[in-house]
């Protein structure tokens, strides 16, 4: 009903609008049937999907749309809406949907007839292809505009076309296809017009005027008519048109063309010539002896190609002459027969065939071919095949064979006859040359004695015709054959008398002289490539017409192909809305858009030559002015400035406004064609008039009303993209010196307030106020998105002053003369909106923001004592139920500007209120926050979230506590009672029960004890058991609440409830929601808005302490605040009512039930469980992060049992999360509103991050209640998978910041998870990082990236990658002799062997650098980048390449070197103490550059050989005194240089060089180093023992790797280092174990030996070989053979063999090791004395000791017995080889 009344509505004003009518009439009209229009397509696809429209929709309707369609004005205007329209109405009604787009095909058609007329009359090269393009399409709507010049103009470059000889192929058959149409158009007035234009050229071109000149290019002009297709048309159809005008005119171009041949060149002669052949069959039919066109035919054909050389071709000449024997008219087969019987004359062999020519045999035959029955050329094509094909070749043998008798042969042809009519046997008959052998009976017919064949000669020509009727490919080539043509004619002269004969070879010419216009293909405009079955032979009508044909064929082209079909018929053309619609579009395409058209709206009309159908109607103008934005707006604008009364103006300001309502219903406020126009308009200065004044009387303030709505209006429509420039003006505007009008009349004045007794004129001056209100409000939220500087100053003097106002205007209603509660409430509302931006009351000029805000309290709480306090609430009633919810909001709003703008803490007192009595004589008897307590239990939810969320604001002070405790001691329960009631009452909203979480997580911050204190101010809960009379206060006191109230217990089902969806619906509630009150255009909706999440508001992490500061806070305004943090709404109103705004919040069901009082007759309608939300829980998963800092012990047992932490880890869901996410990006055509989503994902992400707070809090409590393998992985999974998420197309800034937000807390938390837990989450994380390695790697870099804009998203990231290597290293190093342990894929391997992922490693490496290089040194972000980057250069190969092409080894050593010049300079300089805090710094620089060339030159040859070329040893030479005096540095500085010289040997011996120049050292009191690196080295290892044993271990380490250098060895040896060993002491008493510095003693020498010249250095201690011997008594756990080893290398070289076979120690002891229990020094001794014996006869001699032979023998034996299979384990083999030759050896002579 109401669609239909939709439908009826926008008919009417369609209809309504006539020109007789003024026109403000008309221009209202039209104005509501497009605002009725979009309206109604908005509820439509709101309402109903496309698909069902046919199924709902109404009639009127359907004709409305139908109207909308046809509209042009509205279709270009709003396209999208228009697309709509029209596929609503493909669904409704196919015949109207039809009109509709045979209409727009027109549109189209008329769009490109301009185009293509005023392209062409433009000078310079053009695009003729495209030109062509136009042409084609302009010639669909010619029926409707008949714009003859077109014509011409298509012609004329067709003509131009096909002069030029570079024209391409492409463009010449374009353009053909355009001049066919034209020929052959449906309209006579076109044809006549074509045919007259081509006639013309003809004249230009053949006219006798040329005779005088030269032979020229002149006839190139007509290059265009010469084509086969062309003249076919003019031919078939121009010739035969009934149209007098049309026939005479193509007549006229065939005699032109046939006659002009002597002003043509022969090359166009001989194109003519060519293209006309295969016309010849069509226009001989025209030939005649007297008729002029028919003689100039006639004559073509009679003229011979031997006689003249411009004559039709020799076969052609010939077919023309057979073709005259088949027309109609007597005297042209007569003269066709004397032409021919001259042709058979002069024939070779003429004198030798029959028959003979004379007159008699000529007089018989001049109606040859006319016969009474023509044959049907009709074959058959069946499926089957009746006859075999063996079959058929026996009878072709037969026909064939001369050796049969001429009767059989006969018979054997009539029965092929009969076969071939079965198409499917003509192929094998074919393939055994039927043809062949049937034109050789032919040929023998023709001899002087073919009487003998004569009886076979009729089915020979019966076969060969059904053959040639198949065939069309064979009928081309036989068509072409004169001698075949001959033939047949003497054929039928012969059989002249035997009509069955004659109509044979009748039906043969027919076959032959006409093929060329059988073939349809050949005249298509767009011939097939496909191959198809052969054609059934058929000839145009117009050949039928002109010819006696011997023959039934079927007919084709009755008209002609080219012939186009019109899209409008005429009965279209006759609808007034397709009139309407064409017309008008022909003359926005005529003047090329809507704009030039409208400048030529006043003036003459341009378009003289066009017909007066296509002028604009009165109508069709205003509906353009008036459609079109812009000039509707202009249109406006100057009625404003003419206007002549108030009326005019307010009319022109409603009309503007009726544009931002139609931007807005076509879904593009702010960018729609309003809005965009009035950001070019100067509309200011229009307007400004009637702001800068106050009204002087109603009509003044009715007037003003108009103007704020408009900008208010505005305003909403430009909020996302607010303009500056107006801001500018609005504000500039508002703080205008006195008169003030818009701030003025929001105070009333004395006066003012005396004339409040005209009831018109109360009700106007409150609509006054009520419109600068809003517009106020509006003003103020269309500033969260500006960066203009001007504009914000101008904005916070403006909330300043406005502040006062709206102060003012308070105190003015609560003065004792007025009780106005409307205008009280949407003061507060006004308040509302002003107080939720941070420094409102901060810029007055006279009074100090705190002072502000003093008044503001003292007001507000006025309020609220009056209209709650003082009334007990609401329970009673609902009136001032809007006063509190704005005075409760503004309260919360002026608390925190308070704590902003506070010195101290001692302003909490001044919101207490006495309560109790108030009477005169009873003074109040207690102060305190009492007031606020039962606002929570409100039965309005958003007073009671409002209030709560006050309480957690006042409660972020110690102060607020304590006063809230004492405000609750005569509540049952108390504070902490009360708030744990409400936060676990399953029928609350879950924004209440939030905030509840937070007033307890900020009661948690404050230190309670576990005693009573009495000294003490803040003692935490009180619980007190009246049986036993056992009191607890602090810790103990709240674990017995939590235990009383089952809280965790609660938490487990509030957890196993929450709703992660988007919308609720409760249909059982419906009836319910109309108890709502009525939508307030000025409510709350955009103040309630400023709530964030905490993951919304700042990407800083914030301190417990100050959490729910941050929660309750409102967000500044630096962002877009134009959605709630969630809501069901599916189609969000942008005027939303106070109330309409909670239905968001907390949900329908929740909402209806809400607003039942609680003792509600409805008691089973309300809901027993609410929906939890994820705002919730990360609320609750902060307070529990808070418990589990009071009490951790209780609460992690807590926590274990109630399975809290598996509960709250199966919320995160990744999935969900990344399903948002790509809805935000690519939102499908049915998603909802961007702003929903946006809400969903933050609030997934609020929950996100408290989650991982509170997980951190838990791994560092107890990490077992995390590390759970049932809950790792999941968690891990979510983890990654929520870090991986692509947000680069997310455009809403503030949901980007929650991301890195909540990134920074996952990344916190995997990072203590490895720190706490690597065994257990290390692997997990392992497999599902590789899983999504790509991902991982771009989002690192994103990270990493952002350490400008987000730096502790990048810390953290950096942190992450940092402990994930270090720790995967480590589990390296643990399980290196593990083999059985392999984790695969380890990040090392990612890192350094996937091939896909390289340009993104390299982009993190590259990151990464400049994250480190880009910091000072001072930045914690440098060390952080510092420490990854080590990690990563420790592992990754690719790294270090990368650090090497990137200068890092480079900058590092720079670096070092200006650290060390730097050092020395200020070791110069007085008050040393005073550099000691920049010398620190400098040292901690050198730590990093070092460690980083460390890791950088780890296992990389390339790496270190650019150390070299840098100079690094003479670099750390240079700070080798700083090095001495700290230990730390100390060993990174040796850590490095072991790096550094491990198989490397050149970096060895460059430390043996001596400093030179460029690095001198400043020895100062730390004393000269040595001439080289290598002497500090050795005198730092000859101290011993050294204070620090890292270091000594370092520098043997370091020692050892030079060991192996030939050069290092050398210095060793001069420097006499090795004496040093020889003072070692050996341990004394029971203690049987060598200390740590003999063992780094015997590393060096087991290096040193293990080449010929350390051997001999060793061997010239003296006694080392003894003190050796000693040593290798003593144990060791972690080398106890390196004595042994040591002997054993030594006994390799010849050259010591004497030496120890003179030491009877060494032998004796090498003997022993045969007999000991370690299977290794079994094997060092076996192996020494082989390596001893071998080529050594003295050494046999020795060894033949029965001691030491005894000893082998016995060896060999257990050893033969022990290792049996001694061949698999290699290091048995050896051993027992090394025996085998001992014994062998020893045994011999």
């Amino acid at each position: 009903m109401v669609l239909a009344s939709l439908g009826d509505a926008m008919c009417y004003h369609k209809s309504g609008a006539s020109s007789d009518q003024p026109e403000a009439v008309l221009v209202h009209h039209r104005m509501a049937f497009v605002s009725t229009s979009l309206f109604a397509v908005r509820v439509l696809q709101t309402l109903l999907p496309v698909e069902k429209a046919s199924q709902f929709l109404p009639e009127p309707l359907s004709a409305a749309l139908f109207l909308v369609s046809l509209d042009m004005p509205i279709s270009l205007e709003y396209p999208n809406i228009h697309e709509a329209v029209v596929a609503y109405l493909e669904q409704l009604n196919s015949e109207n949907y039809s009109i509709y787009k045979r209409t727009a095909e027109a549109v189209y058609s008329i769009e490109c007839t301009c185009n293509f007329l005023s392209d062409v009359g433009k000078e310079g090269e053009k695009n003729l292809l495209e030109l062509v393009e136009l042409a084609d399409q302009a010639l669909q709507s010619f029926s409707y505009h008949q714009h003859f010049p077109l014509i011409k103009e298509i012609i004329c470059m067709c003509s131009k076309i096909w002069k030029s000889a570079q024209a391409s192929p492409l463009l010449q058959g374009e353009s053909q296809k355009v001049f066919l149409r034209m020929l052959s158009h449906p309209l006579l007035q076109v044809k006549v017009e074509t045919y007259n234009c081509c006639l013309e050229i003809i004249k230009e071109c053949l006219g006798v005027h040329n005779v005088t000149k030269p032979v020229s290019s002149l006839c190139n002009g007509i290059h265009f008519l010469l084509h086969p297709k062309v003249l076919y048309e003019i031919s078939a159809f121009g010739i035969q048109e009934p149209k007098n005008e049309v026939n005479a005119a193509a007549k006229a171009i065939l005699m032109y063309l046939l006659q002009g041949r002597l002003m043509m060149t022969a090359a166009t002669w001989s194109k003519f010539i060519e293209s006309l052949c295969p016309v010849i069959p069509v226009l001989q039919g025209y030939a005649d002896t007297e008729e002029p066109l028919g003689k100039c035919v006639l004559l073509l054909s009679r003229a011979s190609p031997e006689a003249d050389e411009g004559a039709l071709p020799g076969t052609a000449h010939l077919r023309a002459l057979l073709r005259l024997l088949l027309v109609k008219k007597p005297p042209v087969r007569s003269l066709a027969l004397k032409l021919l019987a001259c042709h058979l004359t002069r024939e070779d062999g003429a004198h030798v065939k029959r028959p003979s020519i004379d007159a008699r045999l000529l007089s018989r035959v001049t109606n040859l071919f006319i016969v009474k029955k023509p044959i049907e050329l009709k074959l058959d094509d069946r499926k089957e095949l009746i006859i075999k094909l063996e079959t058929v070749e026996k009878v072709y043998e037969i026909f064939t064979s001369d050796d049969i008798d001429l009767v059989l042969r006969k018979s054997a042809a009539e029965q092929l006859a009969v076969i071939m009519q079965d198409i499917k046997m003509h192929a094998v008959v074919k393939k055994l040359c039927l043809i062949d052998k049937i034109i050789e009976y032919l040929n023998e017919c023709v001899c002087q004695d073919g009487e003998v064949v004569e009886c076979l000669i009729q089915p020979c020509l019966t076969l060969l015709r059904k053959v040639l009727c198949a065939d069309p490919v064979m009928r081309v080539a036989l068509s072409q054959q004169s001698s075949l043509l001959t033939l047949l004619f003497r054929v039928s002269l012969i059989f002249h008398e035997d009509r069955t004969v004659v109509t044979e070879v009748g039906a043969l010419f027919c076959l032959l002289l006409f093929d060329e216009v059988s073939r349809m293909d050949m005249w298509s405009i767009n011939p097939s490539d496909k191959p198809s079955s052969p054609p059934v032979f058929s000839l145009p009508v117009s050949v039928f017409r002109r010819y006696h044909l011997p023959v039934h064929v079927v007919g084709h082209h009755a008209v002609s192909p080219y012939s186009i079909v019109l899209p409008l018929s005429a009965d279209c053309l006759a609808l007034k809305p397709v009139s309407d619609m064409l017309r008008i579009a022909w003359n926005l395409s005529w003047y090329h858009g809507s704009e030039n058209l409208l400048k030529q709206m006043n003036s003459e009309p341009k378009i003289k030559e066009c017909s007066d159908t296509l002028k604009l109607s009165t109508e069709d103008t205003l509906a353009l002015k008036v459609t079109h934005t812009a000039s509707g707006l202009r249109d406006c604008l100057h009625s404003v400035v003419e206007a002549a009364a108030h009326r005019e103006v307010r009319a022109a300001i409603t009309r503007m406004s009726f544009y931002l309502l139609n931007d807005r219903l076509s879904l593009k406020s702010g960018t729609g064609p309003c809005g965009l126009t009035l950001k070019s308009l100067a509309w200011h200065t229009t307007l400004n008039r009637f702001l800068q004044v106050l009204p002087a009387c109603t009509e003044d303030e009715k007037l003003l009303i108009d103007i704020i709505h408009f900008l208010n209006k505005l305003l909403k429509e430009q909020r996302k993209n607010s303009s500056v420039e107006l801001l500018n003006w609005l504000l500039e505007l508002l703080l205008r010196h006195s008169p003030n009008p818009l701030l003025d009349l929001l105070v009333l004045t004395e006066s003012q307030a005396r004339e409040e007794t005209d009831d018109i004129r109360t009700a106007v001056r409150q609509q006054v106020q009520k419109e600068l209100i809003a517009l106020f409000n509006t003003l103020l939220l269309s500033f969260m998105a500006v960066t203009d500087r001007k504009c914000l100053e101008l904005l916070h003097v403006f909330q300043t002053q406005l502040a006062l106002r709206l102060l003012q205007s308070l105190r003015v209603t609560d003065a004792p003369h007025f009780y106005g509660l409307p205008s009280l409430e949407r003061t507060l509302r006004g308040m509302a909106h002003l107080t939720a931006s941070p420094g409102w009351s901060s810029h007055s000029p006279l009074t100090k923001p705190f002072e502000i805000c003093v008044k503001y309290l003292s007001g507000l709480l006025e309020v609220i004592t009056s209209f709650y306090v003082e009334r007990g609430g609401n329970a009673m009633s609902f009136m001032g139920k809007g006063v509190t919810k704005s005075t409760i909001l503004c309260l919360l709003h002026l608390s925190h500007e308070m704590m902003a703008q506070a010195q101290s803490s001692e302003w909490m007192s001044l919101w207490f209120l006495p309560l109790g009595s108030h009477s005169e004589d009873q003074a109040p008897t207690q102060q305190g926050l009492a007031w606020l307590i039962p606002l929570w239990v409100d039965r309005d939810p958003e007073v009671r979230f409002t209030s709560l969320g006050l309480g957690s604001a006042l409660t972020t002070l110690e102060t607020g506590c304590v006063a809230l405790a004492n405000s609750c001691q005569n509540i049952s329960g108390g504070l902490w009672g009360t708030v744990v009631n409400i936060l676990l009452d399953q029928s609350e909203c879950s924004v209440v029960r939030r905030e509840a979480a937070f007033i307890l997580q900020n009661l948690l911050v404050i230190p309670m004890p576990s005693i009573i204190l009495k000294d003490y101010t803040w003692q935490g809960p009180c619980v007190h058991d009246e049986d036993s009379g056992i009191s607890l206060v602090g810790k103990p006191a709240l674990q017995a609440l939590l235990y009383h109230c089952h809280f965790y217990e609660h938490l487990n089902q509030m957890v196993k409830h929450c709703y992660l969806g988007r919308y609720t619906f409760d249909l059982k509630f419906s009836a319910l929601d109309g108890t709502s009150e009525g939508s307030d255009l000025n409510g709350l909706d955009d103040s309630f808005k400023f709530w964030r999440a905490p993951s919304r508001l700042s990407s800083q992490d914030q301190d417990p302490s100050s959490l729910s500061t941050v929660e309750t806070m409102v967000a500044s305004s630096s962002g877009s605040t134009e959605f709630p943090p969630f809501g069901p709404s599916t189609a969000p109103l942008p005027e939303a009512s106070h109330d309409q705004f909670v239905a968001q919040v907390i949900g329908q069901h929740e909402t209806a039930s809400a607003r039942l009082p609680r003792d509600a007759s409805l008691p089973a309608a309300l809901p027993r469980q609410r929906v939890v939300t994820p705002p919730l829980l990360a609320a609750v998963c902060s307070l529990l992060d808070g418990l589990l800092a009071t009490a951790p012990g209780d609460t992690a047992h807590a926590f274990r049992q109630a399975r809290l932490v598996e509960l709250l880890c199966s919320i995160a869901d990744a999935t969900l999360l990344e399903s948002c996410v790509q809805e935000l990006k690519a939102p499908l055509p049915l998603s909802p509103p961007a702003e929903h989503t946006q809400a969903q994902v933050s609030s997934l992400l609020e929950y996100l991050s408290s989650l991982s707070r509170l997980l951190q809090s838990c791994l560092l409590v107890d990490p077992d209640l995390v590390i759970q393998e049932e809950l790792l992985k999941p968690l891990i999974t979510n983890i990654i998978g929520v870090l991986t998420i692509c947000i680069k197309d997310v455009l809403d800034v503030e949901l980007v910041s929650a991301f890195y937000h909540t990134w920074t807390h996952l990344f916190n938390l995997l990072a203590v998870l490895l720190r706490k837990a690597a065994l257990a989450s290390l692997p997990a994380m392992t497999v599902v990082l590789a899983k999504h390695w790509a991902a991982v790697i771009d989002m690192l870099c994103t990270c990493v990236g952002l350490s400008i804009t987000c730096p502790t998203l990048c810390t953290a990231s950096l942190q992450f990658l940092s402990v994930l290597l270090t720790e995967e290293a480590k589990r390296c190093l643990q399980d290196k002799d593990k083999t059985n342990l392999c984790h695969s894929p380890s990040i090392a391997s990612l890192l350094d062997k996937t091939q896909e992922n390289q340009k993104s490693l390299e982009r993190l490496n590259e990151v990464i650098l400049q994250c480190y290089e880009g910091k000072p040194s001072k930045d914690v972000l440098k060390r952080v980048a510092a420490n990854a980057l080590m990690s990563l250069l420790a592992v990754s190969r690719r790294a270090q390449t990368h650090a090497l092409k990137a200068d890092l080894i480079d900058s590092c050593m720079e670096q070092m070197k200006h650290i060390s010049a730097q050092l020395n300079l200020d070791s110069l300089r007085p008050g040393k103490a005073a550099l000691k805090k920049q010398e620190d710094g400098f040292i901690k620089e050198l730590s990093i550059a070092m460690q980083l060339l460390r890791n950088c030159l780890y296992q990389n040859e390339e790496c270190k050989e650019a150390a070299l070329e840098a100079h690094l040893v003479p670099v750390l030479h240079s700070l080798w005194p700083w090095l001495l005096m700290d230990d730390s540095l100390m060993q990174i500085a040796l850590q490095l240089l072991c790096v550094y010289t491990a198989n490397f040997p050149n970096g060895c011996s460059s430390l043996c060089w001596s400093s030179c120049g460029p690095y001198p050292v400043q020895a100062a009191y730390r004393g000269a180093p040595g001439t080289s690196l290598m002497g500090c080295i050795l005198k730092l290892a000859s101290q011993m023992p050294l204070e620090n044993t890292a270091v000594q271990q370092m520098v043997f380490m370091f020692l050892s790797n030079l060991a192996l250098s030939h050069d290092c060895k050398g210095v060793i040896q001069k420097s006499n280092f090795l004496q040093n060993f020889l003072s070692l002491t050996l341990p004394k008493g029971g203690n049987k174990h060598l200390s740590n510095l003999t063992i780094l003693w015997l590393k060096l020498l087991l290096n040193i030996s293990l080449g010929e010249d350390g051997q001999q250095m060793i061997l010239r201690l003296d006694g080392c070989l003894d003190l050796l011997t000693e040593m290798s008594k003593y144990k060791h756990k972690s080398s106890p053979c390196i004595p042994l080893l040591i002997f054993h290398n030594i006994c390799f070289s010849p050259a010591n063999k004497p030496k120890i076979l003179a030491n009877e120690k060494v032998i004796s002891v090498l003997a022993a090791c045969l007999e000991s229990e370690n299977q290794h020094a079994q094997r060092i001794g076996a192996a020494a004395l082989w390596a001893l014996i071998h080529n050594y006869q003295k050494a046999k001699t020795t060894l033949k000791n029965p001691s030491i032979k005894r000893r082998v023998d016995e060896a060999y034996s257990l050893a033969k017995k022990t290792f049996s299979n001694s061949e698999e384990t290699p290091l048995n083999a050896y051993y027992m080889k090394c025996l085998e030759n001992l014994v062998q050896l020893l045994n011999s002579s």
